[in-house]
């Protein structure tokens, strides 16, 4: 019953991110309003932070990894259309990440977190989505990071969405 209800609840909220996604981000957006850059995550146990930005709404993505070399991730950042929500994701399009993450925080500035999810495998060759559990990560009012002891260190997709501060005159 309970992996019943918790299936239940993982597609409710794919379906709910998927339609804020598609009402609020253009599908041709220009480049004012959505963009998506490659950057590499990096190995090493160093701290290293990736950031872009639309107009004064930014994301960083901040994170320490373990184990094999360089992948290839990108970053989607966009604003609706009437710039009401700013939305990030951060991903590993192969689907799942090899890399040992000890740590990772994304941070939305110019928002309120009005939703998030971290996986530790993308929708990739066949594959699905695969949520990590509630407990490895917290979603606060402008981040959303790993949670010390329970995080099991596997992250392949990170996805945000906040509410601007935009008010109509």
């Amino acid at each position: 019953m309970t992996s019943q209800k918790t299936f239940c609840v993982d597609k409710m909220m794919f379906l709910f991110s998927c339609v804020l996604i598609s009402l609020y981000v253009p599908a041709e957006a220009s480049p004012e309003q959505s963009k998506t850059v490659e950057f590499n995550v990096k190995p090493g146990g160093m701290v290293h932070t990736f950031t872009e930005a639309i107009r004064e709404y930014e994301c960083s993505f901040t994170y320490a990894s373990q184990g094999g070399t360089n992948e290839q991730w990108l970053m989607s950042v966009g604003l609706s259309d009437d710039d009401r929500l700013f939305s990030c994701s951060v991903w590993r399009p192969q689907g799942k990440s090899y890399l040992f993450f000890t740590q990772f925080k994304a941070e939305l500035k110019g928002t309120k977190i009005e939703y998030a999810n971290a996986y530790s495998q993308t929708a990739a060759a066949g594959q699905k989505d695969v949520p990590l559990k509630p407990g490895e990560f917290s979603v606060g009012e402008s981040s959303v990071t790993h949670n010390d002891g329970k995080f099991s260190a596997q992250l392949s997709k990170l996805t945000v969405i906040g509410r601007t501060q935009h008010d109509e005159l």
